[in-house]
């Protein structure tokens, strides 16, 4: 069956079509311009905007569920509530926890990959931790950390395709384990770290070209000491997530990290917890109390514990501050993720592509996603 968005604004990376007409068949775009095409089915996008789904490569959980959970329950409400924010694909993110839990997640994963029909798609997994510094722990449970270990990753690879691992290069065998995750196509991204700038330039060399929730629980600027911080911003080969909820991040870091790494290199995610979409109160994190007030979540001991961001909401943010074109904005929304992690042809509205697409009101709200070219979420819809 043919479908037809008609009358919308089209934006993709480096396009901004005023008004024209998507044509999505067997899960992909067919064509895409100002021509009228015809098709079995219409969605009328008039006073819309189109865009590329948004893809979230670090994501622990929402509506009350998490993937630590390790449940179908809890990554069918994820997958399901995360078209509500624009979310079209995601990488399912662990925790520290147990060898089991993880070994768990991944099970779930897989499972979930091969059998949603009324969620976002799962392009893979995300390990962050358990092999983090202990002083750099922030919201992890320091009882699961350890040192990197490639057997431990291979292991879980196996089970379900790992996209990402987020480590501290620091560690023991911190520069080798970096080579071997590059070495199998799997990202390795610097985080939860003290490394020095030395230690920052020889994992980078190494094929670390990611960085985990830039600038938090990682080694500032100094004049005097460079730090990941400072590696990052200068490295053109390096990608940064940016988590843009006013509390991760200040408006003016996130002005400077525009103006230095661009749109080319920047990557928006939520870094969500469980009490994404829900009420103020007590929820926990891999384990650990977690206390949300005025949307921020926190440690019952301090630390900033995840957020509870929904993605529309960051990308509003991200807009907002930096003052990017919708057309440059969406490379961090889902092409830069989709290209730096293979994660196939996502994050274009082009001829052959993915037909994974938000259609976005004048506010930025969402109003429809679409996954694979089907309507998998409408605003008015009921959900959580």
């Amino acid at each position: 069956m043919k479908t037809l968005i008609r009358n919308c604004r089209i934006i993709s990376p480096g396009k901004d079509i005023p008004s024209g007409n998507i044509l999505l068949e067997n899960g992909r775009i067919a064509e895409f311009g100002t021509s009228v095409f015809q098709a079995d089915h219409e969605i009328d996008g008039s006073g819309l905007t189109a865009a590329p789904g948004f893809i979230d490569i670090h994501s622990h959980g929402r509506s009350n569920h998490d993937f630590c959970d390790g449940t179908a329950e809890a990554f069918a409400a994820i997958g399901r509530d995360k078209l509500q924010d624009g979310v079209t694909g995601f990488l399912a993110t662990s925790l520290s926890v147990s060898e089991n839990d993880l070994r768990n997640l991944c099970r779930q994963a897989e499972s979930y990959k091969k059998n949603v029909t009324d969620g976002a798609s799962l392009l893979g997994v995300h390990l962050e931790g358990p092999f983090f510094t202990p002083a750099c722990a922030g919201a992890q449970n320091p009882a699961f950390l350890q040192h990197p270990r490639i057997g431990l990753v291979d292991e879980l690879n196996a089970i379900s395709p790992v996209k990402k691992v987020s480590f501290s290069p620091e560690l023991p065998g911190g520069i080798e384990f970096t080579r071997e995750l590059a070495g199998r196509g799997i990202m390795p991204s610097g985080g939860h770290s003290e490394a020095d700038y030395d230690c920052f330039e020889s994992a980078r060399q190494a094929g670390m070209k990611h960085l985990t929730h830039f600038c938090n629980v990682m080694t500032p600027v100094h004049h005097l000491r460079f730090g990941m911080v400072g590696g990052g911003l200068m490295a053109d080969d390096v990608y940064v997530e940016m988590i843009c909820d006013g509390v991760h991040l200040c408006d003016q870091m996130i002005r400077m990290i525009a103006r230095l790494k661009g749109p080319e290199r920047m990557m928006l995610i939520t870094d969500s917890m469980r009490a994404a979409g829900m009420p103020d109160g007590n929820y926990t994190l891999g384990g650990l109390p977690v206390v949300v007030k005025g949307g921020c979540a926190r440690l019952t001991t301090g630390p900033v514990a995840g957020s509870t961001l929904r993605y529309f909401n960051g990308f509003k943010r991200l807009v907002r501050l930096t003052g990017l074109p919708l057309s440059e904005a969406v490379r961090c929304t889902s092409l830069n993720q989709a290209e730096s992690l293979g994660l196939g042809k996502r994050g274009r509205i082009e001829k052959g592509w993915i037909a994974d697409i938000v259609l976005l009101d004048a506010d930025l709200d969402v109003r429809m996603t679409l996954v694979n070219g089907t309507v998998r979420w409408k605003a008015g819809q009921t959900a959580l």
